[in-house]
């Protein structure tokens, strides 16, 4: 019997699915776990993360099933033979689970497939039971498959741990079966053979596709009862081709035990519960140790913000920054917290209402001060008895670029012969210049120097 295509299919398929866990393997970081300041390795009792990989399960099992066999499936189709016998299989499995939900298996199968033709009527002198010319066949048949295991839903959702899923499956392989046919009913089986006498054995394209139930009966060993319908990409599995071009196909009901392989440390990542798993974690003490910390420190940081952001003197400047606290409400204070002390000839201008004197300005502004009116009054009344002309000229101290310091000086300029022009004075007296931050009066390295250039004067003619 030639058995060596099926040899190098099994192996092949066997070899990719060991290759594949061994990289898995490889690439999987050891988890640990400290429990009353003991380290525990992998290989150890531990207690799986729902983020912790797939090294800290048991992922490799074996299984092996037996069950029956028929030449339909359950959806339906077309036969070449009216009535099918239930007959035998036999299987043994290799799977790696990738997930909590999905995994590859490697299954290799034998069996056999029997049915015959024996409730059909002959008409016009044909004999009872022969269809096309065959009264019944048997096939003795091998398949290596691999296929992807999904488990899709579980009825145990609400324990810890589950016990019993359901799964899919479905994938492709290989089969290799040698059919035998009867052309009269109880006649010899002739098997399709070789020009040497040797049996012949067809090789085709088979696709599996089934579902199942599995019950845990412990951490390593599980109870599988599933149902599989195989597809042949062939019309010659029953030795007949009837309806051609139709393609064959079988059923295999089976049940069968799992054993999962590994260490009793590491918990069967087929039975594990994520939902109970994050609640765990969620509830683990060393978790809320270190949430409880955290909230400590976040009120820490809050306290800090709180006092760097006090201002005791409500002068707008907070106290770790504050070089003059206790500043009396009200005063107008520099970036340090220190009060800004304007020069006493400006006041004493303005009180007193002195004709052309200088006008002050607050810093980045053209607005006029309600105390540079009396001045503004007086030249005002001046100017209108004499009939003289005047020069307004603008000037800003040295914040700021040249350019934007050249343009305030002109706003404050017009402030003033805006003034002027609204309390009677003829526009065509007053003539008004930006000089920007030149010509200063005063230093401009000290507050007390840039208050005295932020200005505008007067250049009677």
């Amino acid at each position: 019997m030639n058995y060596s295509t099926l040899k190098k299919s099994a192996a092949l398929s066997f070899a990719s699915l060991m290759v594949a866990g061994m990289v898995s393997a490889q690439t999987t970081t050891t988890t640990t776990t400290t429990t009353d300041s003991t380290m525990k390795t992998s290989s150890e009792t531990t207690t799986a993360k729902v983020f912790g990989g797939r090294g800290q399960y048991k992922t490799f099992s074996i299984g092996i099933n037996g069950g029956v066999t028929s030449p339909v499936v359950a959806i339906g189709g077309s036969n070449d033979f009216t009535n099918h016998q239930i007959s035998y299989g036999y299987g043994l499995s290799l799977r790696s689970q990738l997930a909590h939900s999905f995994g590859l298996q490697l299954d290799a199968r034998g069996g056999r497939l029997k049915g015959s033709n024996e409730d059909v009527v002959g008409i016009n002198g044909a004999p009872n039971g022969v269809r096309g010319g065959v009264a019944s066949f048997q096939t003795d048949f091998y398949q290596a498959t691999l296929s992807g295991i999904v488990n899709v839903a579980t009825i145990d959702f609400l324990r810890r741990e589950n016990s019993v899923n359901f799964f899919v499956n479905a994938g492709a392989g290989l089969a290799i079966y040698n059919p035998g046919v009867t052309f009269t009913p109880g006649g010899a089986l002739v098997k399709y053979a070789q020009p040497n006498g040797d049996k012949h054995y067809v090789k085709e394209l088979v696709i599996p596709v089934g579902a199942g139930i599995k019950f845990k009966l412990s951490d390593a060993t599980a109870l599988n009862l599933g149902y599989t319908m195989n597809f042949i990409d062939g019309d010659n599995l029953d030795g007949s081709k009837f309806q051609f071009p139709t393609k064959d196909k079988y059923s295999y009901g089976y049940a069968g035990l799992e054993f999962t392989l590994g260490g009793s440390g590491k918990p069967n990542l087929d039975w594990v519960n994520p939902v109970a798993m994050m609640y765990d974690e969620l509830y683990d003490a060393a978790l809320r140790q270190e949430v409880e910390a955290l909230k400590g420190r976040v009120t820490n940081v809050e306290n800090a913000v709180t006092d760097l952001k006090k201002d005791s003197d409500g002068d707008g400047v907070s106290d770790q920054f504050d070089k003059c606290p206790n500043t009396p409400a009200g005063s107008v204070v520099d970036g340090s917290g220190c009060v800004i002390v304007f020069p006493k000839a400006d006041s004493t201008a303005t009180a007193s209402g002195a004709a052309y004197s200088n006008i002050q300005f607050e810093f980045d502004s053209s607005v006029l001060r309600t105390s540079s009116y009396p001045v503004l009054d007086a030249t005002s009344a001046d100017l209108r008895s004499s009939g003289a002309t005047v020069e307004i000229d603008g000037y800003a101290s040295s914040e700021g670029t040249a350019a934007h310091n050249m343009s305030l000086s002109r706003d404050r300029a017009n402030s003033v012969k805006t003034y002027l022009v609204n309390s009677g004075v003829a526009a065509s007296k007053l003539k008004v210049k930006g000089y920007g931050e030149t010509n200063p009066i005063a230093d401009n390295s000290t507050e007390e120097g840039r208050v005295l250039n932020r200005r505008v004067s007067f250049k009677k003619r």
